[in-house]
């Protein structure tokens, strides 16, 4: 029986595969397709016949790549902010006058379900045409319980485009009318948001930092989201060091996230426990801050992940490729590891092992990418040449969901 879709002869593919050497480069590779499954990837010399073939010389085939840290689904603007922050203004300074976080809050919570799925649709798309397949998006501009689970409704709408891991962040910041009554919001957020926003979410998170919410609070939240079934995430170590990244962790969380003031302490629970680090370099460099500690990481074995953390303020990057080059520029990365970051390390931070790469036990997600002009068709191109990387095909499931030029979202 023939296969359904032959990708034949790419000049490179890197299947990221966990038992591969490296990257699980091959050159002259195809890649198979049937019934929504992947059925063959390796040397195109052994590759099946198939009834539809699409030729890959001169590309470079990918597993689709993995977003694992968005806040995707929001409105309004903050375009006034980044001047602020220009003008010497501190992101916590912001946050803590009512701005920031608490200015999207208020234009979120006034925006009904189609236009915040519209918006979510059309920032997806964007991702689509760069060959990400699976997109974290986190809720946390409602702090309530109905505009919560709204906003996870508009999330996973919006997986028409891609495929959406919805994260639930009631505990994104305390809103201004529980700022009297900090311990009455933590309430809310465990009997109230959590009970109508679990069935909507795959994980749950919690800003710990200075002005957000403290390690007592976080804790609390993230137990009761572990015992309704929710896998725990924490936005960690950012701005100030509070120890949040060392105690979810030791919750059994998939992943830390941000992680600029991440101490050695941090570091030994993140390698004990098999906790993902998410590096975030768009908000690193929008807020003008320090680099996690990239090599201290890497000594302990810790798998590093990188993702956009697409928002409306202190990281507007829309673009996981840019993210990719950014952290190698800013954070000390290696290509290898950006590479896997956006791509099987990226999904073991949303507890999908399935996710990230390409061969028995992988979904059956492929990105295709020309190689910028007068390049060679490697990774390392791809990655130098920052925001320069457009897909050509983009496959989920094993279907196709974007070709340039047909799809009606292409703009």
């Amino acid at each position: 029986m023939p296969a359904e879709l032959l990708i034949h002869q790419l000049s490179r593919l890197y299947t990221m595969a966990p038992d591969a050497d490296g990257l699980g480069e091959v050159a002259d590779a195809s890649v198979a397709f049937s019934d929504g499954q992947l059925v063959y990837v390796g040397p195109a010399s052994g590759a099946p016949d198939a009834m539809e073939v699409i030729d890959g010389r001169g590309l470079i085939g990918m597993p689709g790549l993995v977003d694992c840290h968005t806040h995707a689904v929001w409105a309004g603007s903050r375009a006034d902010e980044f001047a602020q922050r220009l003008a010497g203004a501190r992101y916590s300074d912001i946050l803590e006058a009512g701005g920031g976080i608490l200015s999207t809050v208020r234009h979120t919570r006034a925006a009904d379900a189609a236009t915040l799925t519209a918006s979510a649709r059309g920032r997806l798309a964007g991702m689509r045409r760069r060959g990400v397949t699976t997109v974290e998006i986190k809720s946390g501009y409602g702090l309530t319980p109905n505009s919560e689970a709204r906003i996870l409704r508009a999330a996973r709408a919006a997986s028409d485009i891609i495929r959406v891991v919805p994260t639930f962040l009631g505990a994104h910041t305390v809103p201004t009318e529980y700022r009297g009554d900090r311990a009455a919001y933590v309430r809310q957020v465990i009997e109230q948001q959590l009970p109508l926003c679990a069935p909507l979410a795959a994980c749950i998170d919690v800003y710990c930092d200075r002005g957000a919410f403290t390690v007592e609070e976080s804790v609390a939240i993230l137990s009761a989201g572990k015992a309704a079934g929710l896998k725990v995430k924490a936005h960690a170590e950012q701005v100030a060091y509070t120890g949040i990244a060392a105690a979810a962790a030791e919750l059994g969380a998939v992943s830390v996230e941000h992680l600029e003031r991440l101490d050695a302490a941090g570091v030994a629970a993140l390698a004990a426990h098999g906790t993902v680090a998410v590096l975030l370099p768009g908000a690193q460099l929008y807020l003008k801050d320090s680099a996690p500690p990239v090599a201290a990481l890497r000594e302990a074995g810790v798998p590093m992940a990188v993702a956009t953390d697409l928002n409306p303020g202190s990281s507007p990057v829309h673009d996981l490729w840019t993210a990719a080059t950014l952290a190698c520029i800013l954070q000390g990365m290696t290509i290898a590891e950006a590479a896997l970051g956006i791509t099987r390390h990226a999904g073991m931070a949303l507890g999908r092992v399935d996710l990230g790469w390409l061969g028995t036990g992988s979904v059956a997600d492929l990105a295709l990418f020309a190689p910028p002009p007068g390049e060679p068709p490697t990774i390392s191109s791809l990655i130098q040449h920052m925001g320069g990387s457009r897909a050509v095909l983009v496959i989920q499931d094993g279907r196709r969901i974007y070709e340039p030029g047909v799809d009606s979202l292409d703009r």
